[in-house]
């Protein structure tokens, strides 16, 4: 891939351990801009860390997270009591954080509030952003995922992939520089899937710089620029979606993408 320089995420060294249980032990990619990079691995293999280690959901134990213009270094970062960084190393952790739009496996959408509300929510309260033009601004993404006659209902009138579509309507909200799936369709019934790998198709398409955890082979195979097969929380095997899906070197990999497959196998 590009030079770590050029490439607007370069992660070097990530490691995290959760008590005794070591998740990641020295993961290292880049990711340019404009580029689609799909993490494929068992389950336990540390991708759903990676992602929120780049979001400081999880802060990591050690490594270096770059995104963009905003980079941490975790070992300079103290933490508290509660287990979040403390003084300076919590605005280079903040930065980082708004670099970033996740969208979650099970939605995380509020309740009580709006499907426009959802939308609205970060970039008022976070962002400063005055209503009027959040709303507007939320009726456009709605529109753009095919939801801005839904715009008044709640969470519970959506069916799931109603749901996973306003999510990213809300993560694009915060005009983030990256956007990061965790797993979007695996908690949906299958005709549902489809209507959401549209909207992330139509996201690739548009230059939108993006990384996915998923097990749909397909979209990997169609949209990724590059691959990353975890497992033991390490990168075993990396490259095009031609070399790793399709002609995977590493017995693991091997092995992974034919249970994938082929489950009856």
């Amino acid at each position: 891939m590009s030079d770590a320089r050029d490439a607007l995420v370069d992660v070097r060294g990530l490691t995290k351990s959760f008590g005794s249980l070591e998740v990641l032990r020295g993961v290292d990619f880049t990711v340019p801009s404009g580029s689609v990079t799909v993490l494929l691995g068992p389950s336990g293999s540390g991708k759903t860390t990676v992602l929120r280690s780049l979001n400081a959901l999880d802060l990591p134990d050690a490594g270096v997270v770059r995104i963009g213009d905003a980079e941490v270094d975790y070992v300079d970062v103290p933490l508290g009591r509660d287990g979040r960084a403390k003084g300076d190393a919590a605005k280079r952790v903040g930065a980082l954080r708004a670099k970033t739009g996740m969208v979650f496996q099970q939605h995380n959408l509020f309740p009580h509030k709006s499907v426009l509300e959802n939308v609205t929510e970060g970039p008022i309260v976070v962002q400063g952003v005055a209503k009027a033009d959040a709303d507007a601004r939320g009726h456009e993404l709605l529109a753009k995922v095919g939801l801005d006659d839904q715009a008044d209902k709640y969470p519970y009138q959506l069916s799931g992939g109603q749901q996973q579509r306003v999510g990213i309507a809300r993560a694009l909200a915060l005009a983030p520089e990256l956007l990061l799936f965790d797993e979007p369709t695996s908690a949906l019934d299958p005709e549902l899937v489809g209507g959401v790998l549209s909207v992330m198709r139509e996201l690739a398409d548009e230059g939108r710089t993006m990384i996915v955890v998923t097990h749909e082979i397909a979209f990997a195979r169609d949209v990724a620029d590059q691959v990353l097969f975890m497992d033991g929380g390490v990168i075993v095997e990396r490259g095009e979606p031609s070399q790793v899906i399709d002609h995977p070197r590493e017995a693991r990999t091997q092995a992974f993408l034919k249970r994938i497959l082929d489950p009856l196998s």
